[in-house]
């Protein structure tokens, strides 16, 4: 069974986010998982980053916590709503500080990326207002390029895997009890995921990938 790290990245505890993130819980460790959580609000930490990548600004203590927990997940679920074609600004703000270059991703001499993360997949729960075709065909699905493609994958993550619900706006309570369940045996499907943790670079998993980084001069 695969140990599993959920992030529930809405402010507010009372949404539908964080019930579909307990309900994926619920049903991991029910059938079997090592399950961690991760409740975003509850952090404290500065998601600014004042210098972008120019200078150093030390990890708060639970952002050392977070980095450590997602080495040692075997898989990720994210839980996090749509807002304005991007994701709270909470969940940018904690990737921007905890996906450090030298960490999480390190660039090559040839220049392109290398995901630091290898050998752990990942599933987003997302939540939206507008409709699945709205957002696929006429933006573009920009949310999920950017969590899937530009942050998860970037980072080593494969495969990622996505579960839409809404449009929430106009959901009934017949329909939000059904997307409960369905996270429910998600969370059920996804703790029998394989273990992924010997296709892992080496870097990834230990504490000291970040001042090798900084000694090879990649960051």
């Amino acid at each position: 069974m695969a140990a599993i790290l959920v992030i529930d990245a809405h402010p507010n505890a009372d949404s539908l986010c964080s019930a579909l993130a307990r309900r994926y819980v619920e049903g991991a460790r029910q059938a079997g998982a090592d399950v961690q959580v991760l409740t975003l609000r509850e952090l404290r930490f500065d998601p600014v980053l004042h210098k972008g990548y120019q200078g150093d600004q030390p990890l708060e203590p639970d952002l050392q916590r977070a980095q450590a927990m997602i080495l040692d997940c075997e898989h990720l679920c994210l839980v996090t709503p749509l807002w304005w074609g991007s994701v709270p600004a909470l969940l940018k703000g904690f990737f921007d500080r905890t996906l450090q270059r030298g960490w999480a991703f390190r660039y090559l001499d040839s220049g392109n990326p290398l995901g630091l993360l290898a050998g752990r997949s990942a599933r987003v729960l997302l939540t939206t207002d507008s409709p699945g075709w709205y957002l696929r065909w006429l933006q573009g699905d920009p949310t999920v390029k950017q969590l899937v493609r530009s942050t998860l994958r970037f980072c080593g993550f494969k495969p990622v895997r996505v579960t839409r619900f809404g449009p929430v706006r106009v959901s009934t309570p017949h329909a939000r009890t059904g997307w409960l369940r369905q996270a429910a045996d998600t969370g059920a499907q996804d703790a029998a995921l394989p273990d992924g943790r010997a296709q892992r670079p080496a870097a990834a998993t230990n504490g000291n990938t970040l001042a090798s980084a900084r000694r090879s001069g990649s960051t």
